[in-house]
């Protein structure tokens, strides 16, 4: 499907995607896109997603065009408005397969967001992050669930009231970015971890994405139910049966060949 506001291109089991704004018609075709990924997902068409900027930036948060009509809705067209944007993060975090960011240039405001929902998180060391909602007198609501899950009630306190930037350093300590590398090591660097992504059984990636929610700040006596019936799942799973045979015959599983 051809997008206007997305670039998308799959090479083999990885697919890259682009966007360089951030405003309505995008998170329609966000949403759009990612039922669409979910569906390639679960036939194994796609395993790992490449969310990356267009240009020098990630995403700089919500476009000019777009925040003047938002200052027009109404208090209901904006609940409509932010609800549309809430669905997309949903259906982007829940994807069933790694979203890999790759993050140069600014990560601002929704851009975070869309930092937070990534699950490996690559950004060059001169990238610079913010929720700077409220230095515009509103606040990070929408990507609130997602950030907190991330980097925590703490760092939150501090960067969700001061809206202050911080830089990729900082996003690595509170566990916003998980790997800094100097910007022209970026690429190489994403690759690798695409790499070793698909070194992984994707119905087992899906698995233990769709796990870390349902047993997040549990006591483990709450969860021993759900975490032994989830193994012994994979275990007697076509998948996990030819994983744990390679394993044995100390040769590759077939989804790594």
């Amino acid at each position: 499907m051809a997008y206007q506001f997305l670039s998308t291109n799959r090479d083999g089991p990885v697919e890259y995607l682009t966007s360089g704004r951030f405003n309505e018609h995008v998170i329609r075709e966000l949403t759009e896109w990612a039922s669409r990924t979910r569906a390639a997902a679960e036939r194994h068409e796609v395993r790992i997603v490449v969310l990356a900027g267009a240009g020098t930036t990630f995403c700089a948060g919500a476009d000019v065009t777009w925040m003047s009509k938002t200052v027009q809705y109404t208090e209901d067209e904006n609940v409509r408005d932010a609800s549309a944007m809430s669905h997309m993060f949903g259906a982007l975090d829940e994807l069933p397969l790694a979203l890999v960011g790759r993050i140069q240039g600014a990560a601002l405001g929704g851009g975070a967001g869309l930092a937070a929902i990534c699950d490996i998180v690559i950004a060059a060391d001169d990238a610079l992050f913010g929720f700077t909602e409220v230095k515009l007198g509103i606040l990070p609501a929408v990507i609130s669930p997602f950030v907190l899950a991330k980097i925590g009630r703490s760092a939150a306190r501090e960067l969700f009231l001061t809206g202050a930037r911080f830089p990729a350093a900082r996003a690595r300590e509170i566990g916003l970015a998980h790997v800094v590398v100097p910007a022209g090591e970026l690429d190489a660097t994403v690759s690798r971890s695409v790499t070793e992504l698909l070194t992984a059984g994707p119905e087992a990636v899906a698995a233990a994405k769709a796990l870390i929610p349902r047993v997040w700040a549990q006591p483990a006596d709450a969860v021993a139910t759900l975490t032994a019936r989830a193994i012994a799942a994979r275990r007697v799973s076509l998948e996990g049966q030819e994983g744990l045979k390679a394993f044995l015959e100390k040769r590759k599983p077939l989804w790594s060949r």
